[in-house]
């Protein structure tokens, strides 16, 4: 069994503790907001940006957060340090509403905080393949939020991904252009310079991909983010992921092109393990 600890009315439970009934409001309507950070190798990078956005995207949703950003970050580095420095642990907390009809009650928000081990994945790549299913616009459904009412469209894109034997796979927003990875956000290189695809309210800007971002430009790499087609991703000299569960990761093949793990792929990944144990 996974090692976790909860933080959970008030106190730390060891396992998986109950945390809804048939009547709460998260079970039945979906109001629960999220956000993943990581603590590995003693650090836990840009976990104070996470706690934020978990209070932001509570709010978004019609929540009122009964705890700071600053207090979850300690409640965070408690959970942490139940732990052997060396784990590689994913640190989870979540708000969602206990009443409500329709619309949730922000008077009933709910705080829970999980921290559990979590091995980081390998860095020797994956696989992916166009989905057919595609990101929601702002106007159909939470897009500036990290809520769970959005997962299951990616499970699904996941399961059609893996029924085909991907391991991920490349989704598109609602007027054809590339959004993201399923469970990342998409980076490709082409002619010595990074190419992402622009915000526009389709999918979750990662913190880990705005600070690969900000490290590449530092050294001197241009980083374009823009409108991107897929048949650019298909053309690239490289592929690679970067979100807060795997970090920065490797395209080895999308659809049937093999790719080979490149420069800027392995620059961007010293660079974002170097910003770690500095910060």
């Amino acid at each position: 069994m996974v090692q976790a600890w909860t933080y959970i009315d008030g106190r730390w439970v060891e396992g998986n503790p109950p945390m809804i009934g048939p009547m709460t409001h998260a079970a039945w309507l979906s109001t629960l907001v999220f956000d993943g950070a990581r603590a590995f190798e003693g650090v836990a990078p840009d976990l104070n940006l996470h706690c934020a956005r978990a209070v932001r995207s509570a709010t978004f949703v019609g929540l009122k957060a009964p705890v700071t950003p600053g207090e979850i970050h300690e409640l965070c580095w408690e959970g942490i340090n139940r732990f052997p420095k060396t784990t590689a642990l994913y640190v989870r907390p979540m708000f969602f509403a206990e009443d409500g009809m329709i619309q949730p009650d922000p008077a009933s928000t709910r705080f829970v905080l999980s921290v559990y081990e979590a091995p980081l994945p390998p860095a020797a790549g994956f696989t992916a393949c166009l989905s057919p299913f595609r990101r929601p616009s702002p106007e159909g459904a939470l897009t500036e939020a990290k809520a769970a009412c959005l997962y299951p469209n990616v499970g699904r894109a996941m399961k059609d991904a893996a029924d085909r034997g991907f391991d991920n796979c490349v989704v598109l927003d609602p007027i054809g252009n590339v959004a993201e990875f399923a469970t990342a956000n998409l980076f490709f290189a082409k002619d010595g310079a990074v190419h992402t695809p622009a915000p526009n309210g389709t999918f979750l800007a990662g913190i880990t991909r705005a600070r690969v971002i900000g490290l590449l430009r530092n050294t001197g790499l241009t980083v374009h983010e823009r409108a991107v087609r897929f048949a650019e991703v298909m053309d690239a000299d490289e592929v690679f992921s970067t979100g807060n569960y795997s970090k920065v990761v490797p395209a080895t093949r999308v659809e049937k092109r093999n790719l080979q793990p490149g420069p800027v792929f392995k620059k961007a990944r010293e660079l974002y393990w170097e910003f770690a144990h500095k910060s």
